[in-house]
């Protein structure tokens, strides 16, 4: 009993929604015909970190960031990614090297928005959804207004 009770205070304190972490919440968005079916937040974080390439119809993914400075940008990397968007700039280093290049970055969710709804194979995140029907909501962490829930939880931070 004691021992069910220690591993659910665990796994509570490891996967965190957004909302407990302190993060603004977000969405995960894609164009609505880009026939990506669902994902995890394992699979967005193979995603933004461009270890997967092509989504399963074989149409190429195209990620956008927002800026690193971006309160939105912390959010998403920190519980996506589990780093600061700081923190993995050796990781792009790196990945340069080797002839992969980061995801773009757009200057506001209104480019987001934008850049996903007419890009095939576009994925980026927002705070808040639009009743846009060129876009589709992959997953949500926390309470995104406007936003169908398609709950996932935050990773823990790893050491930079």
């Amino acid at each position: 009993m004691i021992a069910a009770a220690i591993l659910i205070a665990f796994v509570d304190f490891v996967a965190l929604p957004a909302e407990r972490t302190g993060a603004p919440p977000f969405a995960v968005i894609v164009a609505s015909d880009s026939d990506t079916g669902r994902i995890t937040r394992d699979d967005a974080a193979s995603i933004f970190r461009r270890k997967q390439t092509f989504w399963k119809n074989g149409l190429r993914v195209q990620p956008v960031n927002l800026p690193a400075s971006d309160p939105l940008r912390q959010a998403f990397s920190r519980c996506v990614l589990g780093q600061a968007p700081e923190a993995l700039e050796d990781y792009w280093r790196q990945m340069y090297f080797q002839g992969v290049l980061p995801p773009r970055v757009l200057e506001s969710e209104r480019a987001v928005n934008l850049f996903v709804a007419t890009t095939p194979g576009g994925i980026g995140y927002v705070s808040t959804c639009t009743n846009d029907p060129r876009i589709t909501v992959l997953i949500t962490f926390g309470d995104v207004p406007n936003c169908p829930k398609r709950t996932a939880v935050c990773v823990p931070l790893q050491d930079s």
